[in-house]
Order: structure tokens, then sequence, then C-alpha cells
């Protein structure tokens, strides 16, 4: 099916309902199933998050638009809920943040080739390689704590090598900000790739702040606290590319819009017939909710909701590997670091973020402590000793 996000309608909002065994169903295999049904699954929990805590936040500035934002808000709690139970038990905590972290290279990895504008494509590509180096920290976490393979749930699409070191990856704030977006010019497809990158990643901070505190093992404690902290820098990296000067109904819309364009990307190419399912349904559901916002945008900012997404919507995020992409990200601008909005090589980055840096690793660094030594090879870790026994 074409995605047409102005003439497809969707479902009216009296008409999306929901019960308690509907928000609970059937869960993903952990190894049956496609690792990229789980990226899709952990994305779109993301997005409806962020959807969620925007419209949170737009209630407390504006009175004449509190209810309309609780009415869709509940609807949106109801599909979080119903996408966050998809993760079934059998994924261990540490399981599920190798997943996050393919989520961020993959679906990073997509955006930055499908990107329009060169400068936040260079911002996307600056951040997967930090991605990138996170996967292969907690990698070695996994093979320490659980002595498990973390291929098991990569499936081969994702490689397991070090990227950007997280231990230069600290910056201070400063360094963190980006040039944003210019709102009257910018496509509907820089608006969305933004806004689906500052989920994402918000929701990777989250999860590491609830997750990190649940662990016994010292350096694991120190190593979320430490990867949570640069998420919290690509949140504000990514965050600031949004324009800060577009009105809050304008920024409501490109959510909506952001949501629809998202759940067509899943529906496109989800192997898990019950998951395609909820996809096609809450696509029709996000269409409803886009054009409910598009009628209040007319009505209170008086203008054309086309002027606001303009030009073609993105390709669909492609969810496949992009080895070959990362590998020669990673070869070109490892050595890359911010300086203000710009990037520069390492030789000049600030004092401010240099000094930053050394305060935060003057008592050590959790991520290189955990991955000392360690080079992932297939198998486990009870597979390995065999071998060498042998």
């Amino acid at each position: 099916m074409a995605f047409d996000l102005f003439n497809s309608k969707g479902c009216p909002l009296d008409r999306q309902k929901f019960t308690w065994k509907d928000m609970v169903p059937k869960t993903i295999s952990k190894l049956d199933d496609d690792a990229f049904t789980r990226v899709r699954i952990i994305l779109m929990n993301g997005i409806e998050t962020e959807a969620l805590r925007f419209q949170h936040a737009a209630a407390r500035m504006n009175r004449e638009l509190r209810l309309p934002l609780a009415e869709i808000r509940r609807k949106e709690q109801h599909q979080q809920t119903m996408i966050n139970w998809l993760i079934g038990p059998d994924h261990s905590p540490l399981e599920t943040t190798i997943a996050y972290e393919q989520v961020a290279i993959e679906v990073t990895a997509s955006l930055a080739q499908n990107e329009p504008d060169p400068y936040l494509a260079q911002v996307y590509r600056f951040g997967l390689l930090e991605d990138f180096d996170h996967l292969y920290r907690y990698s070695a976490l996994l093979d320490r704590l659980e002595g498990k393979d973390a291929n098991n749930i990569l499936q081969s699409y994702t490689d397991i090598l070090p990227g950007r070191a997280t231990v230069d990856e600290h910056r201070a704030p400063e360094d963190d900000l980006r040039t944003p977006y210019d709102r009257k010019n910018a496509v509907a497809a820089t608006k969305i790739n933004a806004l689906t990158l500052v989920a994402g990643e918000f929701q990777t901070h989250d999860y590491y702040m609830n997750i990190g505190p649940l662990f016994a093992d010292p350096v694991a404690r120190q190593l979320y606290a430490e990867i949570a902290s640069i998420e919290e820098q690509h949140v504000t990296q990514y965050g600031s590319l949004i324009n800060p000067e577009e009105t809050l109904l304008e920024q409501w819309l490109v959510h909506e819009a952001t949501e629809a364009f998202n759940y067509y990307s899943c529906l496109e190419q989800e192997s898990n017939h019950h998951v395609k399912a909820i996809w096609e349904r809450f696509l029709d559901y996000e269409l409803g909710h886009f054009h409910y916002v598009a009628e209040l945008f007319k009505r209170y900012d008086g203008r054309d909701p086309a002027e606001v997404l303009q030009g073609a919507m993105p390709e669909p995020i492609r969810y496949e590997s992009h080895r070959d992409y990362v590998r020669q990200v990673l070869a070109a601008e490892v050595d890359l670091r911010a300086r203000g909005e710009q990037f520069v090589d390492k030789s000049q980055e600030s004092e401010a973020s240099l000094a930053y840096r050394a305060q935060l690793n003057s008592e050590g660094s959790p991520s290189e402590t955990v991955a000392a030594g360690y080079l992932w090879t297939p198998g486990t870790e009870l597979n390995r000793k065999v071998l060498v026994s042998l």
C-alpha cells in the first residue's frame, strides 16, 4: 500500500477501542522471530513514549488544548502498552539492552543514508559510531555476566566491534548542541527523521536509568551509568535539531506524522503476522490522530498543515543489515569530535570537553574495564572453554 498522509483519513478517535486482554498480546520469541521484529517493537515503543512525553508537556503550556491532548494521549498510552508488552520474559534485561543498541545502529544508519540535509546526515553518522561502541561494551558485559553470545540476539545482522570509544564520547554540554533545521524550508523527511531519533535515544536513556540499578555486579552498574550519560547527550544532540521556533501545534503535527510514518515503515517489512496486524491497526489509528490534530492546527494556527510537512515523505526505514555502510563510516569518521555545533578532528577538540572528560574518567572508565581483553568470537563462554580444553 502507498503511504498517503493527507488523503488517508484513518480510524476516527471514537472508534479506537482497547481491552486489557487486547493490550497484552502474544509475545515474540527471542530466537525464533527475526531480530528486526524486535528492533521495530523497541523503536515503536520509543516513538509512543515520546508522544506521551510531548503531550504531557504541551498540556502544561496550553489551556485550550488540554482536552484534545488528553483524548489522544489516552490512545497513545494504550498503544504503547500493547507494543511494549510484545517483548517476552525470555529476554534478560541485558539481552534487551543488546537489542536496544541494535535499534540505535541499524535505524540511525538507515536514516543517515536517507537524510536529504547533509548537516543532519553528518550528525546521525556521528551518533551512530558511538552507539556502535556501546553495543561492543554491552556485548562484553553479556559475556562476562551471563556467558552468552550477543549474536544470538543480533542474528548476525550487526557487527560486534569497537566504534568511537565510549571513554572518549563524554562532552561538555556546549559541544552537544547542533544547528536546528530551518522550520520553514526543511522537508517532511528531515523533520520526521530528527524526531524519530530523539524518540529512540530518549527511550534508551530511560531504559538504562531503570535497568542499571538492578544489577549486583559493580562494573555493570557503572557501565549503565556511563552509557546512560551518553544517551542523554544523544537526546540533547538530536533534540537540538528540532527548531525551537516551531509552535506547539506545529510540533504536535510533526509528532503525529512521525508516528504514522514509522508504523507504515514497520508494516511494509514485518514478517511476524501477529505483529504486522498491530502495525496495520495503529497506522490506521495514527492517521486518525494526524487528521484530528491537522484540524486543530488549522483552527488555532490558521495555516495549512501542508506548509509544515512539505515535500515527499521519507523513504521507509530499511530494516536490514547496514554492515558495509557502518564499516565505511567507522573507517572515515571515527576520529571526528564535536566542537560547538560543528565536527572537527580530534586534535581540535574543545578544552571544555577535554576537561569535562578528564574529570569524569579520573577514577577509571567502566567501559574500558568491561572490555579489557574482550574480543568477540562466535559461541558462548561454555563453548569457548570446551574448545580451549581440546
